[in-house]
């Protein structure tokens, strides 16, 4: 670890954590940093007018083969009897905040292989960050909303958190710039895709923190509450030290200048 290097651990755990901060080249925080000052907001929830296009059957079934024969992989649509048709979606999560997930793994007790009365099956809350860049594929129907989505997402990774914290954002390249819509409950992603064709610039989806503007607190338990104000107090420790340091040199310049 490098001495400027804030994690923290359980003193328990700490044998059996290996950390390594270097990363592949060009998936640093530098390349994180770039994306989010292109991406922008629209804070505009009404979708697009290409959004709003209604297609009959023929219509559905012409652009689903066209869709087909634009990519490469073996991700098809397909059109059911019914009328419907599925298909599969990519969503990557840009998760700030630590998710919470089920731990029901037995208490160590000092004396290995033996265990208290009160050390099996005990419930606890676990909460961890996912990491940068996580993808998930979901194969949908053409009528599953967003809010679907997002319950399915979180049972996929066991995530136990209100599903209200959390949206589902369209996500879109144009002129050099990153635009973000969120979608509504209602909005059906995989009619999007259809409609977008498989173009991710055109069209992606991410799943991102709800943000309303007012934060829901009793939304959360006292346990994860107690982690924000850590996770905070870290945060500022962070930023007076940056401050510090930025005018630090600044003073050690002046001085040099005099």
């Amino acid at each position: 670890l490098s001495l400027d290097c804030s994690f923290t651990c359980h003193y328990r755990c700490r044998a059996l954590v290996r950390l390594d901060c270097s990363g592949p080249p060009g998936t640093g925080d530098e390349d994180d940093g770039n994306e989010q000052a292109l991406e922008k907001d629209t804070n505009v929830d009404e979708p697009s007018e290409w959004e709003k296009a209604e297609l009959g059957q023929a219509q559905v079934e012409q652009r689903i083969k066209e869709y087909n024969s634009q990519i490469n992989s073996n991700l098809f649509m397909s059109l059911n009897k019914d009328g419907s048709y599925t298909g599969f979606i990519k969503v990557q999560l840009k998760l700030v905040r630590p998710v919470s997930v089920p731990a029901t793994k037995r208490v160590p007790t000092l004396q290995t292989g033996r265990s208290g009365p009160h050390t099996q099956g005990v419930k606890r809350r676990t909460s961890f960050y996912l990491p940068k860049g996580t993808v998930k594929h979901l194969h949908i129907l053409s009528h599953t909303r967003a809010s679907e989505v997002i319950d399915a997402l979180l049972r996929k990774f066991t995530v136990i958190d209100n599903p209200r914290k959390f949206a589902l954002f369209e996500r879109s390249e144009k002129d050099e710039q990153v635009y973000l819509r969120k979608l509504s409950d209602e909005e059906q992603p995989l009619r999007l895709r259809l409609l977008a064709g498989p173009s991710e610039k055109v069209l992606s989806f991410v799943l991102k923190e709800n943000e309303t503007g007012e934060v829901n607190w009793d939304a959360f338990t006292l346990p994860e509450l107690h982690n924000f104000l850590r996770i905070l107090q870290r945060e500022e420790e962070e930023h007076v030290r940056q401050l510090r340091h930025r005018y630090a040199r600044c003073r050690q310049k002046m001085q040099e200048a005099l």
